[in-house]
């Protein structure tokens, strides 16, 4: 049975599948999913340990493959996070890994015995999935906005993802909101990201509420009982997160804003604000539709098998 490997690095977990290609190629990231697995990244022993982790888990699953299914995959398609050169096949830079220019579609290849290998960023392959088989599918325009740790973002145009010119598209955690606001690791202050990321609101709140072990989800369920405070430090995120928006929708002019990531498990006592706060904000340009993400932790391991079937669409036979 024809199948790709899916793979999505992230900075404490690696979440894999085998995707066989479908009657309807919309379903299941591209195909009917056969297999699904999880792994520790295990980030603390070092960059090196973590590259040599993914290619044998990537080497498992070629195995695993071949043994239940009768075939090795065809492709592989892997998403990690940070700074990717997805052209060249290079993980760039990524803090949380540690790593610098690992050129992994490159030990992929060799480690999977020459099967072609996509290389994605893993906010942008998220963005893939959620556009295509998730909550943006049919819109022919969209932002995919997950709100984590940090903030990030990727642009939806025609079932396909902008990189841009140098790779950086849709950093929209990185719009200054708030002049002389919050230092950024990005060098600035004022980031949307310092603001509005779910790791910024548990900072407010557990400093708002006193307990220093508070975080995002503790603030949301206080506003749901209608504690002051925490409407407070969410009604300040969620005006910051409604300026960001507003900016990035006078550039791209979506026709829907998916939002995903931690912040939006909190549902309407999200949602329903941030429409009204957006709303508020526009003035000429078109509202977007603005939806919870479908996917959720899913989307960049689907997107990841997306990556490969497009690779694989876009071989030209021999």
């Amino acid at each position: 049975m024809k199948h790709v490997i899916a793979l999505d690095v992230g900075g404490t977990g690696m979440k894999a599948a085998l995707i066989a290609r479908g009657p309807h190629p919309a379903a299941a990231g591209g195909g009917t999913l056969l297999y699904e697995g999880r792994r520790a990244t295990g980030r603390e022993r070092g960059p090196e340990a973590v590259v040599e982790t993914i290619l044998d888990f990537a080497d498992e699953l070629l195995h695993l493959g071949r043994e239940r299914f009768g075939t090795a995959a065809s492709a592989a398609g892997v998403a990690v996070p940070g700074i990717v050169d997805a052209e060249r096949g290079t993980a760039v830079y990524a803090a949380n890994l540690g790593w610098r220019d690992v050129p992994l579609r490159e030990l992929l290849t060799a480690r999977l015995g020459g099967i072609p290998v996509a290389l994605g960023h893993d906010v942008r392959t998220g963005g893939l999935a959620e556009g295509r088989i998730g909550a943006g599918r049919g819109a022919d325009r969209f932002l995919f906005v997950p709100l984590g740790t940090g903030i990030a973002g990727a642009i939806g145009i025609a079932g396909h993802i902008e990189a841009g010119a140098h790779g950086y598209a849709g950093e929209i955690g990185h719009i200054v909101v708030r002049p002389g606001g919050p230092a950024c690791g990005c060098g600035q202050h004022g980031c949307l990201e310092t603001l509005a990321s779910a790791a910024a609101v548990s900072r407010a709140w557990a400093a708002a509420s006193g307990d220093p072990g508070a975080d995002a989800a503790d603030c949301a369920k206080a506003v749901e009982s209608g504690d002051a405070r925490a409407r407070e430090v969410w009604l300040a995120a969620i005006g910051a997160l409604a300026d960001g928006l507003v900016t990035a929708i006078t550039l791209l002019d979506p026709r829907t804003l998916i939002i995903g990531g931690g912040l939006a498990e909190a549902g309407e006592t999200l949602f329903t604000p941030l429409r009204t706060a957006v709303e508020e904000r526009v003035t000429f340009q078109r509202l977007p539709e603005i939806v919870p993400a479908a996917l959720g932790d899913t989307a960049g391991c689907l997107g990841a098998g997306l990556l490969a079937w497009d690779l694989l669409a876009t071989e030209v036979p021999a």
